[in-house]
């Protein structure tokens, strides 16, 4: 029977590898001088900070939500907002963002927690909607055409962000923080609360939880996340848009959290890298590269519940099978 601190480090491993092979891909990239590399995986690293807030609700906490990208375009908004009124330190605009998006996520997560099943769904689809048209109808902020950064944002009046290589590494800091958190929410007693509620919600309620506040913390800290995601967003592609509201983001990040493997949290950070990397890919053939994607992801959901994560997983057991035998 494997020991517990050995199983950890075993669960530590892949996240490890993955977060190691970040740090030394600009030097890769570099070296062979592929700017566009660099900026490709600096996309996969936010949107992986996005999935693994999409992640905490569904693989621990059972909230299947169609508005997550909601939180992103607040966040995006905020920084993109206040540049527009000359104010681009990141010191400011980072809190406003996240405190945005949170706020949004406590109004609307008062309400939309108030429902289960099919219903929580629908209604988080509609506030995120909501929160599209209204983005949309911002004429003084660019409306339907989205709204253009002069820059990238400052830090105590320092123009880090505007170099590449010091973002990429900015934002990988970022992912890491916020894996860190994440796991460590899911192991506390508060994600033993979530896990227990996604298994029975009713016992958890019968021994003394207050179910509905622990899965409002949930909910509050993964808008927070998604916020966090969109000032990165804003910051790298320095452009905000009602887009990044749209519920086709939603369902993109929750495809993003299946193909990697749901419940995982590393999976949301190898689901991000694969759809994006698939989606780079297949575009240079067609541009309806969904309709290739698509059927990949139903045999990947259907055939291996655990995602790309449970694929791997299935062939480590199988090679250590082997070499057991040997």
């Amino acid at each position: 029977m494997t020991s517990p601190p050995r199983s950890r480090l075993r669960s530590l491993a892949l996240p490890a590898l993955l977060f190691v092979a970040l740090a030394i891909l600009p030097l890769a990239a570099l070296a062979a001088s592929a700017g566009y590399v660099l900026d490709l995986f600096t996309r996969v690293m936010i949107f992986s900070v996005a999935a693994l807030s999409v992640d905490l609700l569904i693989g621990y906490a059972a909230l299947v939500t169609f508005g997550q990208a909601a939180f992103v375009g607040i966040g995006a908004y905020a920084v993109g907002i206040l540049s527009s009124h000359g104010i681009t330190d990141a010191l400011v605009a980072l809190p406003v963002a996240m405190t945005a998006a949170g706020l949004f996520a406590l109004l609307t997560g008062i309400v939309c927690l108030r429902t289960k099943g099919v219903y929580f769904i629908m209604i988080t689809l509609a506030f995120g909607q909501m929160a599209f048209f209204t983005a949309s109808s911002l004429a003084p902020y660019g409306g339907d055409d989205g709204l253009t950064l002069a820059d990238r944002n400052t830090l105590a009046g320092l123009a880090l962000f505007g170099r590449p290589l010091v973002f990429y590494y900015v934002v990988l800091a970022v992912l890491i923080a916020s894996y860190a958190l994440c796991r460590s929410l899911v192991a506390s007693r508060f994600g033993r609360v979530l896990r227990g509620t996604k298994e029975n919600a009713l016992r958890m309620t019968t021994l003394g939880f207050r179910v509905y506040r622990f899965q409002l913390v949930a909910y509050v800290i993964a808008g927070m996340l998604s916020g966090l995601a969109g000032f990165l967003l804003a910051n790298a592609t320095e452009f905000v848009s009602p887009a990044y509201m749209s519920w086709q983001r939603s369902g993109e990040l929750i495809i993003m959290v299946l193909l990697g493997g749901i419940g995982t949290l590393h999976g949301a950070i190898v689901g991000a890298a694969a759809f994006l990397l698939l989606e780079e890919w297949l575009a240079g053939f067609t541009e309806h590269w969904k309709m290739i994607f698509g059927p990949l992801l139903v045999l990947v959901v259907v055939f291996v519940r655990g995602g790309l994560i449970g694929i791997a997983a299935a062939l480590g057991r199988a090679v250590a099978r082997r070499f057991g035998r040997g």
